[in-house]
């Protein structure tokens, strides 16, 4: 891996070019740890990729032949419970599954290639959410609450932990299109604003196009420090004047990780410092891609990296929900699976915590004749690496795959489990605003123990 020079390397190069006040703000600038783990971290870093729109559960990790035997009824047990929309009788998943590894998880035919890796991987059979629309489930999902006023959790992971490299954003969010809508989910809202998503439109691949104003095209790197330098000295002053600025505080952070992404983001969203193999094993397309550039990432110290499957819901089959899941899983399937390989290659799953899965599942009933609707009830989704125990299943739903019945996940409870791995007790990571101390996981979640190697 090539290595740029830090800024405190740049500073020192250049001898005695700024004032002694200059030179030591700037070499102490960088910003501490907000806070240090409250136990042993299994995980450094996450990886999460998000199926948005929502997976059916049974197509991929949580066979239902009762779904089969059953077909077109519409049993009692699942009325009196609200959907977004009219749903029917049930529709049968016509995906086989087999048992896969040595664990003998099994697993669709959809998957062929992650099914190699299920040693490794954990399925939540039971995770269940509190609506069924999109935005309060995403909102959920990232943000642990569906008020749209509250940090996401790579904020919240970023604010615990700080970052490995401080040549890079420690939160970065891949994201094919011009998702605006979606910004709230990466938002740091009442958090320093350093600890933000930085979002990646990766449709392009040439670094100087994936990140705008990459290159300063005005002033060589020298004249910037310079610029820096002279910044921080006013910004200094005028922060004296003013008691706790958080938002001058990290807008100064943000001039300064700029600069230095000059350096370190050309070379690490750089996909053609990859060899033909690796890039060969991961595939072609924007997911393939996303993932990864998620593994240079979190080999650059990146702390969270998003990867989202697509603007909008890609995943909310609402209509010709078959077909359209044979396209989705297979755009899917080999970069995944490439991706805990690569990852287990270089030594690095134990201490990088991959998560897949989407807002909320479908329903095991039909919409359209051939769609499925929304389903928060009981959903499917996997955790793998980062202290997590593969090749096993948690969790139940009922014979329908409808709603989660045994061991069940709520989110909260997902993202306490999450954040224990990182290190962080998700009852202490908290951050006092408006009179009130707030966490990610609100007043609610409990550690999954039972998942933890």
């Amino acid at each position: 891996m090539q290595q740029f020079p830090t800024r405190r390397q740049m500073i020192q190069t250049m001898g005695g070019g700024l004032g002694a006040i200059g030179l030591a703000g700037l070499l102490n600038s960088t910003h501490a740890n907000e806070l240090a783990p409250h136990t042993q971290p299994r995980a450094k870093r996450v990886i999460q990729l998000f199926m948005n729109g929502g997976p059916f559960g049974p197509d991929f990790f949580d066979p239902k032949p009762g779904l089969t035997k059953f077909e077109g009824q519409r049993p009692a047990e699942l009325d009196g419970f609200r959907t977004e929309r009219k749903t029917a009788g049930l529709l049968p998943s016509p995906f086989s599954f087999e048992p896969r590894g040595e664990s003998g998880v099994p697993v669709s035919e959809l998957l062929p290639q992650l099914g190699g890796c299920i040693d490794d991987i954990c399925v939540l059979r039971s995770v269940y959410t509190d609506n069924p629309n999109h935005g309060p489930a995403l909102l959920l999902m990232n943000n642990g609450t569906i008020v749209p006023t509250r940090p996401s959790m790579g904020s919240w992971f970023s604010y615990g932990l700080g970052t490995e490299n401080e040549s890079l954003p420690g939160y970065v969010v891949l994201c094919p299109g011009r998702p605006v809508r979606f910004s709230i989910l990466w938002s740091s809202a009442f958090l320093p604003g350093e600890h933000q998503g930085t979002y990646i439109n990766h449709s392009n691949l040439d670094p100087q196009k994936l990140i705008p104003f990459l290159r300063n095209k005005s002033l060589s790197p020298e004249l910037q420090v310079r610029q820096l330098d002279l910044m921080r000295t006013l910004n200094e002053q005028h922060l004296s004047e003013r008691e706790g600025d958080s938002q001058l505080d990290a807008r100064i952070t943000a001039m300064e990780t700029a600069y230095r992404m000059q350096f370190a983001a050309t070379e690490a969203f750089d996909l053609n410092r990859e060899s033909q193999s690796i890039r060969e094993e991961y595939g072609t397309g924007h997911f393939a891609n996303g993932c990864l550039l998620a593994r240079r990432l979190a080999e650059r110290g990146v702390r969270f990296t998003q990867v989202y499957y697509g603007d909008g819901q890609p995943w909310d089959t609402h209509s010709d929900h078959n077909n359209a899941v044979k396209k989705l899983a297979k755009d899917i399937d080999q970069p995944m699976a490439a991706l805990l390989r690569d990852l287990k290659r270089r030594g690095m799953l134990e201490e990088t915590l991959v998560i897949w899965g989407g807002e909320f599942g479908r329903t095991p009933t039909t919409e359209n004749g051939n769609g499925r609707d929304h389903n928060h009830y009981g959903f499917t989704m996997w955790m793998a690496g980062g202290g997590i125990r593969g090749g096993m299943t948690y969790g139940e739903t009922d014979d329908f795959g409808f709603q989660a019945v045994h061991n069940r996940v709520h989110i909260h409870d997902l993202h306490a489990t999450i954040l224990h791995q990182l290190g962080l007790n998700h009852e202490r990571l908290t951050y006092r605003y408006a009179g009130r101390d707030f966490r990610l996981t609100d007043v609610a979640g409990k550690v999954i123990r039972e998942v933890i190697a």
